[in-house]
């Protein structure tokens, strides 16, 4: 039996073991199946939109490729790139990798009970709001769509280069789901003005530190519901958690949860939902009532509804017990052979290889951003990087210039690496920090 404590807590509170901030703002044509059934949607502006971007990103694929840059706010793009881009090659690259949509792929198991909860087991399912499952929107979005209609504010730090992914100023590589739902919200109004329910998963691109929990590239799923007009906010926000707290139960089993007050633009009220799972409280998602301003500029008119976000990674590391969210991005069959589709099970480590540090130091300056250093870092390293963490600060009584010093954390999980191929990598990292960041080795 579960023990569920609906708490009110003040929104400042620290989450307890946050693995990383999916949830943080949450948290080609579509295809959309109703309850088991496929059928193809007409192309979306959004869908459109992409399509004459995507030989942009294209362009700068190969571009940077040729001459190993990185687009970075203080150098120069090339010819064929806007000045404003800031997306380097190595996640370039990686756009349309869709992890969530391989078969026996950890991420892929938990979208799929997910799915299938809201799909056939959540009790509260009928047939007035079947789940619409929508899987392969391409990431890159309007601005617009990824900020402005989910009303975060204009300084909002999330906004930000350090932060964001910029293809040009009007396009962004989507840092949340959430970049969809208006539009969803929009193209469903023409369909039914009635119930509408949907479920929104992808890639999410994010600039982030480096470590064994953060990864500039991870996945999120997207839950929305509305209901008829004239249903109370009570009863909206009382569906969501009775709904949520069962797929929290499908995940986890019986454990005890709490709701959480939190803060998002888009949602009033706000919570957050955690659970007590291996001895201490875990942030499973971030949830709440969806802002009446939103559901107007979808041509709803206080039609109310709810909406959560998730992170799949989260979920994955601590279901699975996956200790370095980079496995999720091997091709060693020693990992995937593991996994089986609908089937949760612990991950049993293959190896463990010894690392290699690597100390750099520099004077700052006031451009520099840690997430700038962490983008060339990944640039040239890849996936060899474990983690990247500031280990001093100084500053010159004489001059007041301020200086970092960093330590690199090399280490790959498939094989030995060699001090001599890391000595190389490191070169070319601190060729880079003068090159392409302007900043001056110590």
């Amino acid at each position: 039996m579960i023990v569920t404590h609906k708490l009110k807590t003040t929104r400042s509170r620290k989450i307890v073991n946050q693995i990383f901030h999916s949830v943080s703002l949450w948290m080609s044509t579509p295809i959309a199946r109703l309850s088991g059934n496929t059928r193809e949607i007409k192309p979306t502006s959004a869908s459109a939109f992409a399509e004459i971007k995507k030989p942009l990103l294209e362009s700068l694929i190969n571009t940077c490729a040729a001459d190993g840059r990185v687009p970075h706010a203080s150098n120069t793009s090339p010819t064929s790139v806007p000045a404003y881009c800031n997306i380097p090659p190595h996640i370039a690259k990686r756009v349309g990798t869709q992890l969530h949509l391989r078969k026996n792929h950890p991420l892929n198991i938990i979208k799929s009970k997910i799915e299938r909860y809201w799909l056939h087991d959540n009790e509260q399912s009928n047939a007035s709001s079947s789940f619409r499952i929508y899987d392969d929107f391409h990431p890159l979005v309007r601005t617009h769509d990824n900020f402005d209609s989910l009303l975060i504010p204009k300084d909002h730090v999330s906004r930000s280069k350090s932060d964001t992914y910029y293809l040009d100023e009007e396009t962004v590589l989507r840092t949340h789901t959430s970049a969809h739902q208006l539009e969803l919200l929009q193209v469903s109004s023409e369909e039914d003005i009635t119930n509408h329910s949907f479920l929104v998963s992808g890639d999410v691109f994010r600039r982030d530190e480096i470590d064994s929990s953060h990864y500039p590239i991870f996945h999120q799923m997207e839950g929305v519901r509305l209901f008829d007009r004239g249903t109370s906010s009570l009863a909206v926000e009382h569906d969501l958690m009775d709904g949520l707290e069962g797929m929290a139960k499908v995940l986890f089993g019986n454990v005890e949860m709490r709701w959480v007050d939190a803060y998002f633009p888009f949602t009033s009220p706000s919570l957050e939902l955690e659970i007590y799972f291996e001895g201490e409280w875990l942030e499973v998602l971030g949830c709440g009532v969806i802002e009446k301003d939103i559901i107007r500029a979808a041509g709803r008119i206080d039609q109310p509804g709810w909406a959560f976000g998730l992170g799949l990674e989260r979920l994955a590391m601590v279901l699975f017990g996956i200790p370095d969210i980079r496995l999720f991005w091997t091709n060693d069959q020693r990992f995937h052979e593991q996994f089986s589709d609908g089937e949760i099970v612990k991950f049993k480590p293959y190896s463990k290889y010894p690392p290699c540090l690597k100390d750099i130091s520099f004077w700052t300056n006031n451009c520099f951003h840690a997430n700038d250093l962490n983008e060339v870092i990944r640039d040239i390293a890849g996936d060899l990087v474990e983690r990247v963490e500031l280990i001093d600060e100084f500053k010159h009584p004489k001059t007041n210039r301020n200086s970092n010093c960093f330590r690199i954390t090399y280490r790959s999980m498939d094989r030995s690496l060699t001090n001599q191929e890391i000595d190389v990598l490191q070169e070319k990292v601190r060729q880079s920090v003068v090159e392409s960041l302007g900043l001056e080795l110590r």
